[in-house]
């Protein structure tokens, strides 16, 4: 064959077999369907899709309401210590190793651990229950910032004065407090509330019973605080909140790459786009909190917030400060708006893939993957209505607390790290990134899953157990005990995923316990890389790293182009 033949076989290859097919489910190519074959995965057009994919997965809310604040609230510029600690020791080790595997097995978040280590597959079902139960309260967020979006096409926005009928008597414009010596004989005797904060709890939740510096303040350096293991808490939190790993997204989206894709580089870049992102937000969003604390003259911790209270108490009020009220805050909801949408999309895309990929033959035919996409959305949404409703502000913040929280993510990393680089084996996943992208990633990557990471997890999650503290609603209602316990319940859901199927794969397998557990641990037969045919191997490709018999064996193909 010349080598012009062989150059027209591969642009036919790419042309038939790699691009999506308009108008099909994804994966679906009619030829397929036409021959009762099982529809073949679709991969991205261009590059740039997959980097806007991750991008708007994970630049998010979390990089405009929660970093910004925890840096306030653990000592400036000194958070900023742990939280590279945690990003280069936890967060992109854990994202590239979830896009490369998606992107070496071409499958899901469930079946990918299926195909390279079957004895873990219990961690992608414990990422689906985390991500399924975060969808349905996500979408909530989205909702209020809807809801405040739309009225701000008027006049005066409703949260800015005390005439409204939600409003009471203890209501107090916030042009009132300017004048310090008559708030504080006021204050003195009642206890005032601001215009926004009675808009966000009476009339959306309705629940039944200086500039300089500000700035200066938010990145300069406490060390003090680093004594504190809630700071090292928070960090290693924030890293994988603000990742989106352990979820099952970034493997779905990693799935549909070409096999010979770069994946890494764009991983890194990612990173710094992400962390870049969150830090650059901060001096946004404390500017004007900073323009907030020097016109009502009160102290930083008065106007500081994290979450809902950032965006729809503490901003809203700072916008009604400015000139054009009414323009700023289209700008900021219509910002919050987008980013949680895009987010939101990544995650039950995540979700859709992995079940998807459970039975492909059967979901990914015609349009029996839309139709599965509405009935999932249509179960989340009537299980979220219970979060808009009088009280769903308890529910709302009981999922947020306990569903996909720090505990569950840092526990599926750390089984994520061992399945890796202990039982299939870093240096054979090093081997099969090389094939993929033509060269070895610096050693960094490959100590972290061995070491660093698991580390970090382990001390984390210790860490948040003793430091818990229960769940309360504005600082005051304390929540009962038994929705404690379904918190608890919430959370266990999925970290049991993984203990529980361990036990079921080895109880399904022959033979001695040994025996079994060398049977369940190795990849499946015939490999787990989704290497296409046509590509000639440069290197070893290791097909079945652990047999049976907990021997390594190798296929060494020499390349013949």
């Amino acid at each position: 064959m010349s080598q012009k033949e062989k150059l027209q076989y591969l642009k036919d290859f790419h042309k038939d077999t790699l691009k999506p097919s308009p108008g099909k489910s994804p994966g679906t190519r009619p030829e397929d369907e036409a021959d009762g074959k099982v529809p073949q995965r679709e991969k991205w057009a261009s590059k740039l899709d997959f980097v806007l994919s991750v991008a708007g997965g994970f630049v998010g809310l979390g990089n405009v309401w929660r970093f910004p604040y925890l840096c306030y609230k653990n000592g400036g510029g000194a958070f900023l210590i742990p939280y590279f600690i945690f990003l280069f020791g936890g967060g992109l080790p854990v994202f590239f190793l979830e896009v490369a595997l998606g992107q070496f097995t071409s499958e899901g978040g469930i079946t990918c651990w299926e195909k390279l280590c079957p004895i873990f597959t219990g961690i992608g079902y414990a990422s689906i229950v985390i991500v399924s139960l975060l969808n349905i309260y996500y979408i909530v967020i989205l909702a209020w910032g809807l809801y405040y979006l739309l009225l701000c096409f008027q006049p005066q926005l409703p949260w800015a004065g005390c005439s409204h009928s939600w409003n009471t008597d203890n209501c107090v414009e916030d042009t009132a407090r300017k004048n310090k010596s008559l708030w504080a004989a006021a204050n003195s005797t009642t206890n005032f509330t601001s215009p926004v904060t009675e808009f966000w709890d009476t009339a959306v939740l309705r629940p039944s019973q200086t500039y300089n510096n500000l700035i200066l303040f938010y990145l300069y350096p406490d060390l003090t605080r680093l004594q504190d293991p809630e700071v090292w808490i928070d960090a290693g939190t924030q890293i994988f909140f603000s990742y989106a790993i352990c979820l099952g997204a970034m493997t779905s989206l990693g799935s549909y790459n070409k096999y010979k894709y770069n994946c890494y580089r764009d991983c890194l870049l990612l990173g710094c786009l992400n962390s870049g992102t969150s830090f650059v937000s901060g001096f946004a969003i404390f500017s004007v909190l900073g323009f907030m604390a020097q016109e009502q003259g009160v102290a930083i911790a008065d106007v500081a917030e994290s979450g809902p209270g950032l965006a729809f108490i503490a901003y809203p009020k700072a916008v009604t400060m400015m000139p054009l009220p009414s323009f700023w805050a289209v700008l900021f909801f219509l910002m919050l708006l987008l980013l949680g949408l895009d987010s939101q999309f990544v995650e039950v895309e995540g979700q859709i893939t992995s079940l998807v990929d459970l039975n492909p033959s059967l979901l990914r035919k015609g349009y029996r993957r839309e139709i599965f996409i509405a009935v999932v959305c249509l179960i989340s949404y009537l299980l979220g209505l219970t979060m808009v409703t009088n009280g769903g502000m308890y529910v709302f913040q009981l999922f947020d607390y306990y569903a996909a929280s720090g505990v569950c993510l840092l526990w599926v990393a750390f089984f994520e790290c061992v399945a890796v680089a202990w039982v299939y084996g870093a240096d054979n996943f090093y081997i099969a990134i090389e094939d993929m992208i033509g060269y070895r990633p610096n050693p960094w990557m490959k100590w972290s899953w061995m070491v660093t990471t698991p580390v970090l997890c382990v001390g984390c999650f210790v860490f948040s157990l003793v430091k818990y503290k229960p769940l309360t609603y504005n600082k005051a209602y304390q929540y009962p005990n038994w929705s404690v316990g379904v918190g608890w319940s919430l959370a266990l859901v999925s970290m049991v995923c993984i203990p529980m199927v361990v036990v079921i794969k080895i109880i399904q397998s022959d033979g001695s316990l040994i025996e079994r557990i060398k049977a369940v641990a190795a990849p499946v037969k015939g490999g787990a890389s989704s290497r296409p045919k046509e590509y000639s191997l440069k290197n070893s490709e290791l097909l079945h790293p652990l047999n049976p018999n907990g021997k390594h064996t190798h296929m060494v193909i020499e390349s013949t182009m």
